[in-house]
């Protein structure tokens, strides 16, 4: 293709991209769902349209600015598919007055402290969804949210722009990271676009400002400095990431397996300094039995966009006549456990390209199995999967969509059409990816 007229093409993509974005971003209810996911679908194809377009000669800059232009299309807009927000939020603006996150649930709060409860508190409390559970988010999340009620000078728009601000920093330090790990992997460095310009991606962190791509920003880095060598600022990157989210607590099996790490007392000493700073302050008063009870909480009550749960749930209702998500929530979490601790042991990674690869395969187990899997939990394990060969996650963040069907129904009900149309698509990229390793297309490259 004419390069002047391929540049043209590119051009007009992104600018479509950009238009499409907002437009979804600031303007389309969630309840909205036929607008929502054919907009989407419009931002996938565009995205593959940039990526096939865009070869190895393409300046990294210019897929970088338009990126970074998607993101800022979203600037000032409110969140529009979760009110995770409004909790973040808070749970900052408690911090700055200096009450503990953890001591009360907000319902508490209210009723106890009328006196100390600002304005920005009373507006927030109305579009909490979980007013009555303790917080359930680490410490060092905590401090960002503190930093932004700093910044939010008590309205909710500056408090989401501040957030905003934070993980739009965030996604850019990613971006730097995988120019990095690209080369030092020798790793096409195109595949970043599908990363850069993924919709899911761009909505879900400065959309709807999910934390996931921190995650990814330390377990990049943490990757980065094990091919550097610099084991101790590796273990820590890996706790400071599990103290954003606990969920990357989940690869001790995966390190312990990689002899390189499980030998090597400096990753370890850097990620139990990293895990002590993050998770110390929880023994201050009731806080540990505080987070720790919602935590049960949530894994034990809430369901959304399951599969294999799922299909046991009706199981359960054919044998018993009821809900078992008590008893099915505790089965899962030891099979996954199980899981997770088998392929640790089976793929005993040598090298580092196979160390991810068993990372993101434990991601894949978890979320496979959970009773409860929002969109933006798939993020983590997305970036990781572009140093590898696997295409499950990058086909799940289109598939996903399809779960925000259940926002336009009134309960939140989920259609079980949409949900086996997302895991067919899953389930065939999952068989392609594990089970015809020779066969299987690599739409990665």
């Amino acid at each position: 293709m004419n390069p002047t007229l391929k540049f043209a093409i590119l051009g007009l993509s992104v600018f479509l991209m950009l238009a499409v974005t907002y437009f979804l971003g600031n303007l389309i209810p969630r309840t909205d769902f036929q607008s929502t996911v054919g907009l989407y679908v419009i931002l996938f194809g565009l995205m593959f349209l940039v990526f096939s377009l865009a070869g190895e000669n393409t300046p990294w800059f210019f897929i970088f600015i338009a990126g970074i232009l998607l993101r800022f299309s979203l600037f000032l807009a409110i969140p529009q598919w979760s009110e995770d927000y409004t909790r973040f939020l808070w749970d900052g603006e408690l911090m700055r007055i200096q009450e503990n996150p953890y001591s009360e649930k907000p319902t508490e709060f209210l009723e106890n402290h009328p006196q100390e409860a600002s304005g920005i508190l009373k507006q927030l409390f109305p579009l909490l969804n979980s007013p009555e559970y303790y917080s359930v988010y680490p410490p060092l999340n905590q401090g960002i949210f503190w930093l932004s009620a700093k910044a939010a000078n008590g309205t909710i728009a500056n408090g989401i722009i501040s957030l905003r601000m934070l993980l739009i920093l965030g996604e850019i330090a990613v971006f730097m990271l995988f120019l990095k790990l690209l080369k030092a992997f020798q790793k096409p460095q195109k595949l970043l676009w599908l990363y850069w310009l993924n919709p899911l991606v761009i909505l879900e962190i400065t959309g709807n400002l999910h934390f996931e791509g921190l995650v990814l920003l330390m377990l990049l880095a943490s990757v980065l400095a094990l091919e550097k060598k610099q084991e101790t600022a590796a273990g820590g990157l890996w706790g400071f990431a599990v103290g954003i989210k606990l969920l990357p607590f989940m690869l001790i099996p995966a390190f312990i397996s990689f002899s390189k790490i499980r030998d090597n007392k400096l990753f370890w000493i850097g990620a139990f300094l990293a895990i002590l700073v993050s998770f110390g302050w929880l023994w201050i008063d009731s806080s540990l039995v505080n987070f720790s009870q919602s935590l049960r909480l949530y894994q034990g009550k809430f369901e959304f966009n399951a599969s294999i749960y799922y299909l046991l749930r009706e199981v359960g209702f054919w044998i018993e006549g009821y809900n078992t998500i008590g008893i099915l929530t505790k089965i899962l979490s030891g099979v996954t456990l199980v899981g997770i601790v088998f392929f640790s042991w089976r793929k005993k990674p040598q090298t580092l390209t196979e160390l991810i690869d068993l990372l993101v395969l434990i991601y894949l187990t978890y979320l496979i199995l959970q009773p409860v899997v929002h969109p933006w939990y798939l993020i983590p394990a997305f970036g990781l999967s572009l140093l590898t060969q696997r295409n499950a996650f990058l086909v799940w963040t289109f598939a996903v969509i399809f779960s925000y069907q259940a926002y336009g129904n009134e309960g939140f009900v989920e259609n079980p059409y949409f949900l086996l149309a997302e895991y067919v698509l899953v389930f065939a990229a999952i068989y392609l990816d594990y089970f015809l390793p020779k066969r299987k297309p690599n739409l990665s490259q």
